[in-house]
């Protein structure tokens, strides 16, 4: 579902599932549509019964060279914060960390939003909430090793600035300008929640 093309990139856009742990699944997911929508790389969770794959494990599908459509760009973010349109996906590289997002606290169970339940040791509250929720599926430590050895590969490769901002978590008009660094989806988007920002994620992060 890539378009093989080349383009320069300088972006980094990090994004989480909403699903399960499986990163093979996410690809085969993709191939059975007709959209153009994928990333490069996912990133897989805690691993089942199957022994498919391993927590941590990155599984690529095409080269961070070429491209497809991962941000879901609306025109109107652009014109909110008064930034001229641009298409962010050919510059930038995409990142699927397997993972549900928020969860629910509810009769003495956590759930995702499609009510599959989920380890209390595998939530993490937040301080304070982040766009509307407080627990959310916690990233491995597996999981933050990955995208640290992916951020530090591609800044080495393209050239992508690693500095942690604070904006990140937010749509900010950096990331719309289509300046150089690490993103997250919620950077370009009101409406999206991944990735959300857990302590081990952003020790990571700074420590580039």
């Amino acid at each position: 579902q890539y378009i093989k093309e080349e383009h320069p990139k300088k972006q980094i856009y990090l994004h989480h599932t909403a699903g399960g742990a499986n990163p093979i699944a996410t690809f085969r997911y993709w191939e059975s549509t007709s959209d153009r929508v994928a990333t490069c790389v996912t990133i897989g969770g805690k691993a089942d019964k199957s022994n498919a794959w391993i927590d941590g494990e990155i599984v690529q599908g095409f080269s961070s060279k070429f491209w497809a459509y991962h941000l879901g760009l609306q025109t109107g973010t652009f014109k909110k914060l008064n930034v001229p349109y641009q298409s962010l996906d050919k510059i930038s590289i995409g990142v699927e960390i397997c993972n549900f997002g928020f969860v629910n606290y509810k009769d003495g169970k956590f759930l995702t939003y499609v009510n599959s339940v989920i380890d209390k040791a595998d939530v993490i509250e937040l301080d304070k909430p982040f766009r509307g929720h407080k627990f959310f599926h916690a990233y491995t430590d597996a999981q933050i090793e990955s995208v640290k050895e992916l951020l530090l590969l591609w800044n080495e490769k393209y050239n992508i600035p690693l500095k942690y901002n604070e904006d990140i978590w937010d749509v900010c008009p950096r990331a719309l300008k289509g300046e150089s660094g690490v993103y997250t989806h919620n950077s370009v988007r009101f409406d999206k929640i991944d990735i959300t920002p857990q302590p081990k994620m952003i020790a990571m992060l700074k420590s580039l």
